[in-house]
């Protein structure tokens, strides 16, 4: 009996009755079609989470669904007709309409599909259970392969042949373990586990940029390191991040989420990286971060200057400054949960101290080298270099005038 039969109900929730949504539904089901709603929207309703993203399901091939949105003023926009979808526009929402569609041929990374009329084939396709749960505009819950009891039981499991969803698109090994982090309990389905050990290298058949994605979602979980454990015991972890030998300190970094504040997926991956700036370059560039990511990934692995349990006063001031504020936090942050036996209340100061510290600004300026006598260049810069750091070792103090006269001896080749 599938949960319609046994009378399951989507819970009522506004985004179900806003006016964009009930405007889609109308034009799709024009000609007399069912339509469903199918997916993460489904699933987080039936689990009181937010619905961010609204995905429907039609019997209708794409052009059609093109069509009929647009003969009732709704924005269609093509964005991946091969694979059957469309994307509607109203109200400022978007909404993603799929055809029902089964594989033709799968290649590990994507498919050939064809479309269908049958909800059965279009369920059997899709990757876990309770991401396979349909429900019609008003409500009534359709589970094909069921995903009631599973999402029930918060247990992510494989539609069908756990090996077979897998060689359809390896990049669902990654996703296994990130939809245990936001959406499981308990131990981990044993099937699954067993068919991502044995295929686990087909993850090197991925592009970084969709492991990238994928890993850095898996890190925003609230706490994604169980699923880590079970990532590593399959060898999968090894081959997407092998220099994530910093699990406990990842552990230690995830309980710190009170002080640390909203999950920070970059701050979690240099966690368990534990390699030197150079190693995390690496990692950056294999990953494809951003430049920026990568940059703040570097940071966090240098040493210099270091941050360290028990320091204040002048030393944390000279770290927040040659640092920035962002940078010492990370590296406080990586620093306390790297400590097996830390003492929170003093790194709770030491980050209280350098957020609450207001950062002076370098009094001097190219202009005040150039008064003094300096030509333009990198000598130049060279000198108010010295001059800055001298003004950093003395705790801030010397005014502009002492820093002028300190310049005008680094010029004359005094120190």
């Amino acid at each position: 009996m599938n949960a319609a039969e046994a009378g399951a109900r989507l819970p009522d929730a506004p985004w179900r009755q806003q006016a964009a949504t009930r405007a889609v539904l109308a034009a799709l089901a024009a000609r007399g079609q069912t339509v469903r709603f199918v997916g993460g929207c489904v699933r987080n309703a039936l689990m009181g989470r937010a619905v961010d993203d609204i995905d429907i399901a039609t019997p209708d091939p794409p052009e059609t669904v093109i069509a009929l949105l647009e003969a009732a003023g709704i924005r269609a926009v093509p964005t991946g007709l091969a694979h059957g979808t469309v994307t509607a526009v109203a109200g400022g929402r978007h909404f993603e309409i799929t055809t029902l569609r089964h594989d033709v041929r799968s290649f590990g990374r994507h498919a050939e599909v064809a479309f269908t009329g049958d909800w059965l084939a279009d369920a059997r396709r899709r990757d876990f259970t309770m991401n396979a749960l349909y429900a019609d505009p008003d409500g009534a819950l359709y589970d094909p392969v069921g995903g009631l009891d599973d999402l029930t039981a918060r247990r992510v499991r494989f539609v069908g042949d756990a090996r077979a969803r897998i060689a359809e698109d390896y990049l669902r090994i990654l996703r296994f373990f990130r939809f245990a982090a936001w959406y499981g309990e308990g131990p981990l389905d044993a099937e699954a586990l067993d068919a991502i050990t044995a295929t686990r290298e087909g993850l090197r058949r991925l592009s970084a940029e969709r492991v990238r994605a994928e890993l850095l979602k898996l890190l925003a979980a609230p706490d994604p390191v169980p699923a880590l454990h079970a990532m590593t015991a399959t060898g999968a972890l090894g081959i997407v991040v092998p220099e994530a030998d910093g699990l406990d300190r990842l552990a230690r970094l995830v309980a710190l989420r009170d002080v640390a504040g909203a999950a920070d997926p970059l701050l979690r991956l240099a966690a368990m990286a534990e390699v030197d700036a150079a190693g995390m370059a690496g990692l950056a560039g294999r990953l494809r971060l951003s430049n920026a990511e990568r940059d703040r990934l570097v940071a966090m692995a240098g040493s210099k200057p270091p941050v360290a349990a028990g320091m204040g006063g002048r030393a944390l001031r000279a770290a927040v400054y040659r640092l920035g504020k962002p940078v010492f936090r990370d590296r406080a942050l990586l620093a306390w949960a790297g400590d097996a036996a830390p003492d929170a209340a003093a790194w709770g100061e030491i980050l209280a101290a350098a957020e609450d510290w207001p950062v002076p600004r370098f009094p001097l300026t190219g202009e005040d080298a150039l008064a003094l006598g300096l030509t333009p260049g990198p000598a130049l810069g060279r000198a108010l270099r010295a001059t800055e750091e001298w003004w950093v070792e003395q705790d801030f103090a010397p005014g502009p005038a002492r820093l002028r006269q300190h310049l005008g001896r680094v010029k004359d080749g005094w120190q």
